[in-house]
């Protein structure tokens, strides 16, 4: 038997468990209840990604004045910042190792939900089958058909889960850019990075970030529903968890804007 099949039957297991709750979407509710489950197990490893980018938004000042006074001399910019990362016991891509251990998670829960040998695809969603694509739903009622609503609903869920991702993460950058601009160095959006620049390529991928959750929408569209309602419960737990871990820095980052707009009437005054 194969590692999705046994997966496959301790979900179908859990489904049993709770139909009497939820009738004939006890196996979509199964899908939930696992990927929380999972994702509340992944949680430490979130926290340690989350220090990491703590860890490297505490250096930036540092490194900016690196940038500054050896910005003529790379070796030697090079060998400072090393010493820095050494003196403090970081590195510049603290976090970064944290996220990637996940991801082999993440690749057997989407293809548990994709795959025809879990024996998950033959349950149904409010009647929708969760083996499913939305173009089958199109067919049977059309957008507003019965089928066609559990996708509706998916949408709109991912629609607002993603809205918010993408208004955090623009704020985020405005933020980065404008400290970037008081320390003398550029920010993300001026092909440097947060931590002074020190991860090629961090500032493209910083840009493209805040998009990359409205791909949940174009998933939802061609992936079977069960694969769908994984996908739609894991970005919203992102969404929440991310909020909760940077709720301290972005409070922060919050008094520093309104300590910096008030400075000037306080001058003027």
């Amino acid at each position: 038997m194969s590692v999705f099949a046994t997966l496959g039957s301790a979900l179908s297991q859990a489904a049993d468990l709770i139909e009497p709750l939820f009738g004939a979407s006890a196996t979509a509710a199964a899908i939930i209840l696992c990927t929380l489950c999972v994702r509340a197990a992944l949680h430490p490893l979130a926290r340690a990604a989350a220090r990491g980018e703590k860890t490297r938004s505490a250096h930036a000042p540092r490194l900016a004045e690196l940038r500054r006074t050896y910005a003529k001399d790379p070796q030697r910019l090079r060998e400072e910042t090393a010493a820095l990362y050494a003196e403090t016991g970081s590195s510049p891509l603290a976090g970064c190792l944290p996220a990637l251990l996940q991801l082999p998670v993440f690749f057997v829960m989407y293809h548990l939900f994709t795959s025809d040998g879990s024996g998950l695809l033959a349950h149904t969603l409010l009647g929708a089958p969760l083996g499913g694509h939305w173009a089958q739903a199109l067919a049977d009622g059309g957008p507003v058909g019965p089928h066609g609503l559990v996708y509706l609903a998916l949408f709109a869920l991912a629609a607002a889960v993603a809205t918010w991702n993408y208004l955090r993460a623009r704020t985020t950058m405005a933020r980065n850019v404008a400290t970037g601009a008081a320390l003398g160095q550029a920010g993300p959006a001026g092909g440097g990075t947060a931590d002074g620049g020190a991860v090629p390529g961090l500032a493209a991928m910083t840009k493209m970030m805040p998009l990359l959750s409205f791909g949940t929408l174009v998933s939802i569209a061609v992936l079977p529903l069960a694969a769908a309602l994984y996908l739609v419960t894991t970005t919203a737990w992102t969404a929440c968890e991310r909020a909760l871990l940077h709720r301290d820095r972005d409070r922060k980052r919050g008094q520093d804007g309104r300590d910096s707009d008030t400075a000037p009437a306080r001058t003027a005054g």
